[in-house]
Parts: structure tokens; C-alpha cells; sequence
């Protein structure tokens, strides 16, 4: 047996499960919205284990799927812009939840196929989402659009780093569960 707060982490993981199937009460109505193929253009695909589909390729979201999640908006600094922005969307634990992931890791993948792995335990122990609006208005692809995942780095500032900055993906356009 390890030192407290060496090793496995199996309390974190067991947490961050336990707390994304409580919000799968508050979203299961998202999953119903999310039974249905796209009738617009796919922004996102959840693929990997996931126990929601409405395509081959796992569950797809367009704009108006999204818009039917719990959305979200808070202001944040980040080293990419100089002053505090405004980003809305859908907490990741949502979306997770009403893809009925089943993993310890989501890999977030970009338009210009740049990858990066976030532990499940990020999208339990804050309200990290997947924006499509910045400013309140759609973001488009030169402007890190059409969607951008973003942690609440004001709120909290423990992430503030290299890492977390790394996980904040733009152009997002898959999240593969792991």
C-alpha cells in the first residue's frame, strides 16, 4: 500500500465516476436530445467508450444538439488573450455524461489533428466546457473556433499551468474516450 496521495489515485477516479453519473441525472434529458443524428453539420464526435451513439463514428453533436445541454458561460484570462473573455457553452462532465462515457481519460482532438489527454477527474473537479461562444458571439475557425474547450482558469487559479493550458484545446472536433 502506497503513501496517501502517492500512487493509482483510485479514490480520485472512483470520485470523479460517482460525481459524472450524479450529473448524468441533472443531462438525461441531453441524452435523449442526443439519440438523434445531427440535422446540421457535426461540430463534435464523442467516440471511444461510450455508451450513447446516433452514428457509426460514436455521437455526434451539431450546434443545435449542443444548444440543448445545460450551457455555461464565465469570464477568464488566458495567455492567449491580454484581458479577461467571456465563454459559453456545456460543462465537459455534461457532455460526458450524456455520451455515457465509460474511461479514466478523453482525448481531445483539433481540427489540425493536435491531440492532448484529460484525465475524466478535470472534468469532475471543475467546470471545464466546451465553448462555441466567446464574447456571445460563435467563434469562428481563425479565431480558435468553432468550439474551444476552456478551464475556469480565474476561478481556479491551481490551473494556471503548462498542463492545463495544454488540455485548453481550440478548433476541438473529437473527444475520444479512453
Amino acid at each position: 500500500m502506497g503513501r496517501p496521495g502517492h500512487g493509482g489515485g483510485h479514490w480520485r477516479t472512483r470520485w470523479a465516476c460517482a460525481l459524472l453519473a450524479a450529473a448524468g441525472l441533472l443531462a438525461a434529458g441531453a441524452v435523449r436530445a442526443a439519440d438523434a443524428a445531427p440535422e446540421g453539420k457535426p461540430l463534435l464526435t464523442i467516440a471511444g467508450s461510450i455508451q450513447q451513439r446516433n452514428g457509426p463514428d460514436g455521437l455526434s453533436f451539431d450546434l443545435a444538439a449542443l444548444q440543448k445541454l445545460p450551457q455555461q458561460s464565465f469570464s477568464t484570462r488566458t495567455p492567449w488573450y491580454a484581458k479577461p473573455r467571456k465563454f459559453t457553452g456545456v460543462r465537459l462532465r455534461d457532455l460526458l455524461t450524456a455520451a455515457g462515457a465509460q474511461g479514466q481519460v478523453v482525448r481531445a482532438v483539433a481540427l489540425n489533428d493536435y491531440k492532448v489527454d484529460i484525465p475524466i477527474e478535470d472534468a469532475a473537479a471543475s467546470d471545464v466546457m466546451v465553448a462555441w461562444l466567446l464574447d456571445d458571439k460563435p467563434m469562428p475557425v481563425r479565431d480558435k473556433g468553432p468550439l474551444v474547450i476552456i478551464y475556469p482558469f480565474d476561478d481556479q487559479p491551481e490551473l494556471r499551468t503548462a498542463v492545463h493550458y495544454g488540455r485548453a484545446v481550440w478548433q476541438l472536433r473529437l473527444l475520444e474516450i479512453r
